[in-house]
């Protein structure tokens, strides 16, 4: 019995869940993982170099966590980058419609490198509508529809949105 109380008290493993970041350059997807991750915001601008990595831990009752590492690569990368991938951030400035538009070919590059073993459907997508606070504006309202129009994108995606600052 007493073995059983020693299991019980050692710390569990905590469940690894990966993550990527994808979109064009300067949307701000470094600066949330390092305000996510971190927890400082870089006001300035600096080109990612290699890979970005960020780690954080997510405690749920009774005693599970989630090891949440979070990648972000510039440019076209190699396909081991996309391999056993649990999330993808979809990231895109409000304030630019062609960071917008080009979420499908991001979602294509990744369909492709994952190759035709791959599995998109196992991997949760998320729209992070970034840099809100800069525009003061939500969505694009370039986009055919507006707001709507974005909702029906993301609708027919089966994808969720968020908004970031």
């Amino acid at each position: 019995m007493e073995a059983n109380a020693a299991k019980r008290k050692e710390p569990r493993k905590a469940l690894r869940v990966k993550v990527i970041s994808m979109g064009n350059a300067e949307v701000g997807k470094s600066c949330i993982i390092k305000r996510y991750c971190e927890k400082r915001f870089v006001p300035k601008y600096l080109a990612t170099i290699g890979i970005d990595y960020g780690v954080t831990k997510i405690f749920f009752p009774p005693g599970i966590f989630f090891s949440l590492e979070f990648f972000f690569s510039p440019g076209k990368v190699r396909n081991e980058f996309y391999k056993d991938t649990q999330g993808v951030l979809l990231v895109y400035d409000v304030g630019s419609k062609e960071s917008f538009d080009s979420l499908d070919s991001w979602l294509a590059e990744m369909k492709q490198e994952l190759g035709p073993h791959g599995n998109m459907d196992n991997i949760v997508f998320v729209v992070c509508a970034n840099k809100v606070a800069m525009t003061g504006i939500l969505g694009i309202p370039e986009i055919p529809g507006g707001i709507p129009g974005v909702c029906a994108w993301l609708g027919s995606r089966g994808m969720g949105i968020v908004e970031i600052s």
